[in-house]
């Protein structure tokens, strides 16, 4: 077989950026010299003239190449490409300087070759601006061509910014957008790489039909979901309506920097604004950090996301324990790319079974623990109470049992909002395990804590799935009561809770998150409903029994600190 290489365009782009430049420096010091002599060609010492182009070759060559200018170093065009080149035309400016004043007579007027030096580092920047410009447009994609969706961008901050450059230069670029909205008075004449600010929110409709938009593009990272509910109503208003995109948060963004890749869907979390609570990294990394830590219910929506986020902390050893062997599968293929169930970390048992549980505590000597094995289902639980109570109550006093046996340093009890004047069974078993907590917390040598959150957006049997499942099947969505509200938060952020609560937390407490203002089910339904373009019907079918119309975080008798 034969090989054939593909010779590399690199040294005959640097030798036509050379050649340009060095013509910029033979018409820029002709020219000075012609108007510094009175525009008189005859008076141009053009033999003389010669010699101070020759060191002007030489010094903007060798200079050039020592700052890398003729390397490819950098992007064409680019501000370093840019500030290296001016860098390079000063420094050749000195050496023809010097040059000059050595001759006697002078060749040119001194001043000659200081406007010179400047005409040639404009000429030469202008020469690689008009090539940028020319590429960009050739890369700009066609709004027009049919694969493509004219887009309205929501926000020139930034984030808008950094999104529309993204667009422009990519030619197979599926989004193209063809104007601005922002609220800021201030960006009323703005204009992003030719994309001007066309009105306000409130123009959205006008401006979606004059450059005839298919998409609304929100461009806020920090976007609440105020904002994207009003955009998303305003959206499905116009003539024709709007698909409505997002960017992730600034925190869900690997360097800060948007691109067209990061765009996604108006989910459920946007709807809910729920914007996660951020952690203080070193102190979660200083007591997981070389610790043997052990998650229970590991398989689970939150357990497995725990192990997700501990085994970003370098812990010594991190124990996933759960019942079901195929949930564990999915957290072992998640963490570690493989999932051939052969690794000492992962633990199949139950929480019901003391003796192996305290035999399990007595081997491997957890540090840490987080404890998130539960039942959780309230109907189901109001239908087999005895079930909550094994698993819920005697499930977690067999953990703690083992813990304090075994010398375990910090103790994570996953508790519910539900836990608070409780009146299901699953209210009741969550409220039983944190009294336990509390009590055991009051004579063990570590710390013993619980953490106490609302419904967790994405979780295994979220009503969020239900609905998408009644949505897609046309319907119609059951929502238990008209009024019903709900605190909620997202998975990431209720790990980030319960990790924290480990760093923070005091012995013997009960860590609430401060989820904001409740949430109507019903809200939520409609925004779901009007996303999908469908037409649903919603069907109240009335609370089920232990169900509240409205949840506490805090009972009438529990004390805050």
């Amino acid at each position: 077989m034969i090989v054939m290489k593909r010779r590399s365009a690199e040294p005959v782009v640097s030798a036509v950026k050379a050649l340009v430049d060095l013509g910029a420096w033979g018409l820029a010091l002709y020219l000075a010299a012609w108007v510094r002599l009175d525009f008189v060609l005859g008076s141009v010492p053009n033999r003389g003239l010669l010699g101070v182009f020759g060191v002007a070759i030489a010094a903007q060559v060798i200079l050039g190449f020592m700052v890398g200018l003729y390397r490819f170093r950098w992007m064409y065009g680019s501000f370093d490409e840019v500030s290296a080149l001016t860098v390079t035309a000063f420094a050749t400016t000195i050496v023809i300087y010097v040059f000059n004043s050595i001759q006697d007579p002078q060749i040119i007027p001194r001043s000659a070759i200081l406007a010179g030096g400047l005409a040639a580092l404009v000429g030469m920047a202008g020469a690689r601006y008009l090539v940028r410009l020319m590429r960009e447009r050739w890369r700009r994609p066609d709004p027009d061509h049919p694969d493509t969706i004219r887009t309205l961008v929501f926000g020139a901050g930034d984030a808008g910014a950094q999104i529309i450059r993204a667009m422009v230069r990519d030619r197979e670029a599926r989004y193209v957008p063809v104007g601005l909205l922002d609220d800021d008075p201030a960006k009323k004449r703005l204009s992003i790489a030719g994309v001007r600010v066309l009105g306000t929110r409130a123009d959205l409709a006008r401006v979606a039909r004059t450059t005839n938009a298919t998409a609304l593009l929100v461009a806020t990272p920090t976007a609440d979901n105020e904002l994207i509910t009003s955009l998303t109503e305003l959206a499905a208003q116009a003539d024709e309506a709007l698909m409505v995109k997002v960017l992730p948060a600034v925190s869900e963004l690997i360097d800060g920097h948007v691109d067209v890749n990061d765009i996604r869907d108006v989910n459920e979390v946007d709807l809910l604004g729920r914007h996660q609570i951020e952690t203080d990294i070193s102190e979660i990394a200083g007591y997981l950090r070389g610790k043997r830590v052990l998650v229970t219910g590991a398989g689970g929506s939150i357990g497995s996301e725990l192990c997700r986020q501990i085994h970003l902390y370098s812990p010594a050893e991190l124990m996933m324990l759960d019942r079901d062997e195929s949930a564990l599968h999915s957290v072992q293929l998640s963490i570690e790319g493989r999932a051939l169930l052969d690794t000492p970390n992962l633990i199949l048992a139950d929480i019901r079974d003391a003796e192996v549980i305290l035999q399990l505590f007595n081997e491997r000597k957890p540090e840490v623990v987080f404890h998130a094995a539960a039942l959780k289902h309230l109907p189901l639980l109001e239908m087999y109470p005895a079930e909550a109570i094994k698993s819920n109550v005697y499930g977690t006093l067999n953990i703690l049992d083992a813990a304090v046996r075994s010398g375990v340093e910090r103790f994570v009890n996953i508790s519910t909002d539900k836990a608070a004047n409780p009146i299901s069974v699953l209210g009741y078993s969550k409220r039983a395990a944190e009294l336990i907590t509390s009590q055991i917390a009051s004579t063990a040598s570590g710390s013993y804590m619980s953490v106490r959150f609302g419904n967790v957006l994405g979780s295994r049997g979220s009503f969020i799935h239900a609905f998408r499942a009644q949505i897609e099947n046309g319907g119609p969505v059951t929502v238990t009561d008209r009024d019903v509200t709900r605190y909620f938060m997202t998975i990431p952020e209720a790990v980030q809770l319960v990790i924290q609560a480990g760093a923070i937390g005091n012995n013997g407490d009960a860590l609430i998150l401060d989820m904001g203002k409740p949430v109507r089910i019903a809200d939520v339904a409609k925004q779901m409903i009007k996303q999908s373009r469908k037409d649903i019907k919603i069907i109240y079918s009335g609370l089920r029994p232990g169900e509240k119309l409205h949840e506490q975080l805090i009972g009438p008798s529990e004390i805050i600190q």
